[in-house]
């Protein structure tokens, strides 16, 4: 096993591909999770991703699209760089994801990208196993992936740690889920790989919740983008800018 550090210094690590089940998206048990009872295995049917808030291109506004007040708060002052997944309900795996630069004008929007989200949407108390994404404003410290650094400026952990197989729910293969990692600083140790186990809020909140490439289909607590997205994610994050991940349902960022 390969692994390449750059940037920030990191606690060391040993971990094993299997352990990667274990720590990755979500914290789930196995590549082909076990489905509870009631629990539908597709969103065959399901509607398209809410659509992204809506920016003029004369006019860039002073706060965050589609953010109410209690989520904005959230976002750092220094922060002039902001991923913002919005989902399209409480209980839906789909959702769109926007990358905002702030500028002296105002923040400005990039392109809209489709996204997917846990398999039964969002909560704002997650919980190892949940099957829900964490709503709430998380920064981006780390990445890593099986593949080679495509140019990020993220400390980047290449390790084969990363591999991953098997099937996601709706059958889909999950191999290639984790070429590219970027790692959402939901209770997890900043300054580490990805696949670091440390869980500051304890093993029963989840952990190793992760932006991803999509397998096309709901995830276990992640956010998953199409792969030529989250290189076009990875190179444009610069840790100058102290960027960070705004993700929950419409109704929840509202607040």
């Amino acid at each position: 096993m390969t692994t390449s550090l750059r940037g920030a210094a990191r606690r060391p690590v040993a971990v094993l591909a299997a352990t990667l089940l274990l720590a990755g998206c979500g914290g789930g048990a196995a590549a082909t999770p076990d489905r509870e009872p009631g629990v539908m295995a597709t969103t065959a049917g399901a509607d398209r991703p809410a659509p992204a808030p809506r920016v003029s291109p004369d006019v860039a506004p002073r706060h965050l699209p589609g953010l109410g007040p209690r989520t904005i708060a959230q976002v750092p002052s220094k922060t002039s760089q902001a991923l913002v997944v919005t989902g399209q309900g409480r209980n839906s795996p789909l959702s769109t994801a926007v990358l905002y630069e702030r500028t002296a004008s105002g923040w400005r929007a990039g392109p809209s990208w489709p996204a997917h989200n846990a398999l039964k949407g969002w909560t704002g108390h997650h919980r190892a196993g949940d099957l829900r994404s964490p709503v709430g404003v998380y920064a981006l410290t780390d990445a890593g992936g099986l593949l080679p650094d495509p140019g990020t400026r993220l400390p980047y952990d290449r390790s084969g740690g990363f591999s991953i197989g098997g099937t996601g729910f709706e059958g889909e293969p999950l191999a290639g889920s984790f070429d590219y990692v970027i790692a959402i600083n939901y209770n997890r140790a900043p300054g580490t790989t990805p696949l670091d186990w440390t869980r500051p809020l304890g093993a029963g909140r989840g952990g190793g919740i992760w932006l991803h490439v999509d397998h096309d289909g709901p995830t276990q607590g992640c956010v998953s983008l199409r792969k030529n997205h989250m290189k076009a994610l990875l190179r444009a994050l610069d840790p100058d800018r102290r960027p960070v991940v705004v993700m929950g349902d419409a109704a929840a960022l509202g607040r």
